[in-house]
């Protein structure tokens, strides 16, 4: 027990990082205990930057070239991080700020810009060449809304059997979909016969939500 005692006192007293019994890593002596931020892939924050000497970007925008033990005390002072900002800079680049907001509004704003890219798919309706009224406004409501999100509609008509002879009704089915669905869309793919399938495409006249 004395033995680990004095141990524990040395690593103490030599100012060293070590972890407490519940885990968390702090610093010793030289600085107070202050939780250490888990440095991310792209961006090293406060004991995680291994340059001895770095440029510090302050709150007020102020530069001061300092070693990174005091740019990282001058930043728990403000309860703030220090987070590397330009690594390959001569000395590397930090900014003093909350690292923990500065990431809230990081993946805020990726969030927001992957919402603008909206990726174009393509839905397709099938029918058949005698389809009623109601499968038929059920499945242009459908088509409607594809439109209405800025996706593509591919509707087709599939033949069986004996119902090529009605390609004609196929056709007419198609040719007033187009026209239902004027407001929303225009016809990119004309009605074309391939095989026993007659398809049509779609497009959305505006983005999506328009």
């Amino acid at each position: 027990m004395q033995r680990g005692s004095t141990r524990c006192c040395c690593l103490h007293s030599r100012g060293n990082f070590h972890s407490n019994q519940t885990g968390e890593t702090t610093i010793g002596k030289r600085f107070k205990s202050y939780p250490v931020r888990k440095s991310t892939p792209k961006e090293r924050v406060n004991e995680g930057i291994r340059a001895d000497v770095v440029r510090v970007i302050k709150p007020d925008n102020e530069h001061a070239i300092l070693p990174v033990k005091e740019a990282i005390e001058m930043a728990f002072k403000q309860n703030l991080d220090l987070v590397e900002v330009a690594p390959n800079a001569d000395p590397p680049v930090c900014k003093i700020m909350d690292h923990g907001k500065y990431l809230f509004e990081k993946k805020k704003k990726e969030k927001e810009a992957k919402k603008k890219q909206h990726v174009v798919v393509l839905k397709e309706l099938r029918f058949r060449p005698q389809t009623d009224d109601h499968d038929y406004e059920f499945k242009r409501r459908h088509a409607e809304g594809f439109l209405k999100d800025g996706n593509k509609v591919k509707a087709t008509v599939q033949f069986k059997g004996r119902d090529i002879i009605y390609s004609d009704q196929g056709k007419k089915l198609l040719d007033r979909l187009a026209e239902d669905l004027e407001d929303f869309g225009k016809v990119e793919t004309p009605a074309k016969l391939e095989g026993k399938r007659m398809s049509m495409v779609v497009a959305p006249a505006k983005g999506p939500g328009s």
